[in-house]
């Protein structure tokens, strides 16, 4: 049986995204981290698609690093 390479790992998450997240993990009687690994897993994709900050040409006003969402 192989074994499963458990890190702990500190992540920040805005407060209304972590109370959503919780709230969905509530909900499916899950834990935290196995809610965010099937967002990573099903976003992955996508996320790759962004561009890296190097191939960022202009950091302007358009720049969205930081930004929180509304």
């Amino acid at each position: 049986m192989a074994s499963s390479d458990k890190r702990k790992q500190s992540l920040y998450f805005p407060e209304q995204m972590l109370k959503e997240i919780q709230e969905e993990a509530a909900r499916q009687d899950r834990s935290l981290s196995w809610i965010v690994q099937k967002a990573w897993k099903i976003a992955r994709k996508d996320i790759m698609k962004y561009p890296s900050v190097n191939e960022i040409a202009d950091d302007g006003p358009d720049d969205e690093r930081g930004r929180t969402e509304d």
